[in-house]
């Protein structure tokens, strides 16, 4: 997949996965997470999600990172927000290669008393030092919307982004992951559908892994293909 993609994606408008309600499965399991009021959610690949006003309306502050800035341009006029546009924010993660990337910048808003901070640029150029402390992951749309030979980096770039240091010790935020599983002879993505085995290789060496829930999507737009929706809490690891 690459920026040209989705760029053209959300100016065609062939914006399906863009849903007018809050994912019921993020009302069914985000407090699975057990955030304190005033927390900080990465939404990684956000667009412009509806699920960030739900995010902000239950007390927490949000920092999301979209590589299309039409995207987070609609998300903010869409809610009466006149953003602050921080440009040409250094990136010092000199180690991945990004230059291709689009300019780094950063819309910063306030939605019912919360902060909303939006990046734009990909993901693989940002860095702790960016975008701050993040106690908790919701990734809805970003793991399943990346082709296969992709996942591993992203979800250790995730990892990266939202590890915090305690004392001398690293901890990794938890994540609510939500994925999709059919037959991929009869459709490959994206939407990707990625199997339990796949999200413990992604995932397996740095989190405790517990599916909450898998039942039939209520968002598929194949109607013979049958999809499978599931809810997965990642949390910290205890080590032994």
């Amino acid at each position: 997949m690459n920026p040209e993609f989705w760029q053209e994606r959300w100016q065609n408008k062939r914006i399906g996965f863009n849903q007018p309600e809050v994912h019921p499965l993020l009302l069914k399991y985000f407090t699975a997470l057990n955030l304190l009021a005033g927390s900080r959610v990465l939404v990684p690949l956000c667009g412009k999600s509806i699920d960030m006003v739900w995010l902000t309306s239950q007390g927490y502050d949000v920092v999301g990172v979209e590589l299309v800035e039409s995207a987070i341009q609609e998300f903010f006029a869409e809610h009466n927000i006149s953003p602050t546009v921080i440009e040409n924010i250094a990136v010092q993660n000199t180690a991945i290669e990004h230059t291709n990337s689009p300019a780094i910048k950063c819309y910063q808003g306030s939605l019912s008393g919360q902060i909303i901070e939006l990046w734009v640029g990909n993901i693989f150029a940002l860095t702790p030092d960016n975008i701050g402390r993040v106690d908790a992951v919701y990734d809805r749309a970003a793991l399943i919307a990346l082709p296969a030979d992709m996942r591993p980096r992203y979800s250790e770039q995730v990892r990266q982004l939202s590890s915090n240091v305690i004392g001398n010790v690293s901890s990794n935020a938890p994540q609510l992951l939500l994925t999709l599983n059919y037959d991929q002879s009869e459709r490959n993505g994206p939407p990707f559908s990625i199997s339990s085995e796949q999200v413990a290789q992604y995932y397996g060496n740095h989190y405790q892994i517990t599916e909450l829930e898998g039942e039939p999507s209520t968002l598929n737009a194949a109607p013979d293909l049958v999809v499978t929706e599931h809810v997965w809490l990642l949390a910290r690891k205890q080590k032994i």
